[in-house]
């Protein structure tokens, strides 16, 4: 993909993250705009790596190496990445980056073709995956004193 088109990508997925963060966490649009500046320059900074350096790393790793030394000590920035990425909650992010790696696949086509089947399948294994989410941690709980 041409860099245009992955700045497009993280435009929409902020967009989108802010969103989820206003109705979800209740933190303004204007609140979160720096914080989704960092993580769309953070973004393109690690596909620009990807394709300059020699060291074949997925894009997630230079993300997350570009982040932690931006929010290091040692950065002249981190004061402001670390207060404007305050603004972002953590699982706003999750459910853009969840729509876009499930339309992003080559699988689309496959997933059209199957019809209303696929629904019911995806029902019953997020219903299982949620219950067994629940019943683990109702165990570890008990057992933990917890509750």
């Amino acid at each position: 993909m041409r860099y245009i088109e992955w700045l497009v990508l993280f435009v929409l997925a902020a967009c989108g993250t802010g969103l989820a963060n206003l109705i979800g966490y209740g933190v303004g649009i204007t609140d979160s705009i720096p914080g989704l500046a960092v993580l769309i320059v953070i973004s393109m900074a690690a596909v620009v790596l990807t394709k300059v350096l020699p060291l074949k790393l997925p894009i997630v790793a230079y993300c997350s190496i570009i982040g932690l030394l931006s929010a290091s000590p040692i950065s002249p920035v981190r004061d402001f990445v670390i207060q404007a990425a305050s603004n972002i909650n953590f699982t706003a992010p999750f459910t853009m980056d969840g729509a876009f790696a499930g339309l992003a696949s080559d699988q689309l086509k496959t997933f059209i073709s199957q019809g209303w089947k696929i629904l019911i399948v995806g029902i019953f294994v997020m219903t299982g995956t949620f219950l067994g989410s629940c019943l683990w941690d109702q165990m570890l709980l008990s057992l933990a004193g917890v509750i």
